[in-house]
């Protein structure tokens, strides 16, 4: 694989006595859709979060699109490129969809809005900014609750915003933890035709976080990765993990086995 768009090399994050994430080492290639899954406490998100900045790794080397983020803070991190969204949603309930989506945006105008009114471009620059947050709606096909508050949503539809908050800084690379955790099936399967167009289309690369096996095999991913007590089991494609005896006896126990 030549320039990946992340690398991550001998990871280890320890917790006291307790070692979560043992050494692992993997890539995402640019523009690829790859899944990441296992039973939980497997140490998942802990990878996520070291990879992201919200944990100091102990040891190993973390790059993003051809860069060392080893160590860097999460601020740092997704100025990079990289954004990343969270098993549990945190949109600001009191607002609306469309002001979610125009809060996090990367490089804004101003910080202050003093100066912003006292410059000329401040405004075309708002426009610009809104005009691509609807963009974003329409492409996660949810335009129809743009005006409606965060606290009325459906968790699902929570799932779709917050996801569309990511895309609105801009990012080359998204790690995505269980985006369709609690979601009912059929608007599960539109959130990954969704995400697989977005790799497609515009070359995001995608790592997804994903707790059922079953859902994951029969999704368009190009690689899953399967770890297991912190470390990686074995990865490939979805027919290769199918057919791995690694992965059936891990998860489904031996098949030599008699009841």
């Amino acid at each position: 694989m030549t320039n990946p768009a992340l690398r991550v090399s001998n990871l280890i994050k320890d917790f006291g006595g307790l070692r979560a994430v043992d050494k692992i080492s993997f890539q995402v290639g640019t523009g690829e859709f790859v899944g990441l899954i296992g039973p939980n406490g497997c140490g998942k998100t802990t990878t996520f979060n070291c990879i992201s900045g919200m944990l100091n790794m102990t040891a190993g080397k973390v790059e993003v699109l051809g860069q060392n983020a080893t160590g860097m803070r999460p601020d740092e991190i997704q100025k990079m490129g990289l954004t990343r969204t969270f098993q549990h949603t945190w949109l600001w309930r009191d607002m609306t969809v469309i002001e979610n989506l125009l809060v996090p945006t990367r490089r804004q105008f101003s910080p202050n809005p003093i100066l912003a009114l006292l410059r000329p471009n401040s405004r075309k620059s708002e426009d610009k900014r809104i005009t691509e947050a609807y963009a974003v709606l329409d492409l996660l096909e949810i335009s129809h609750i743009a005006h409606n508050l965060a606290s009325e949503l459906s968790g699902g539809q929570s799932k779709l915003v917050d996801i569309g908050r990511a895309l609105m800084s801009s990012p080359q690379f998204l790690l995505l933890d269980e985006p369709v955790a609690g979601v009912a099936g059929p608007l599960a399967e539109r959130i990954f035709q969704n995400l697989r167009s977005l790799t497609s289309d515009k070359g995001i690369s995608m790592l997804v976080i994903e707790h059922n096996m079953d859902f994951i095999l029969r999704r368009d991913v190009d690689r899953i990765i399967v770890m297991e007590a912190g470390q990686i089991l074995t990865e490939g494609t979805p027919d290769e993990i199918r057919q791995s005896r690694d992965v059936v006896e891990a998860y489904l126990g031996d098949p030599g086995e008699t009841k």
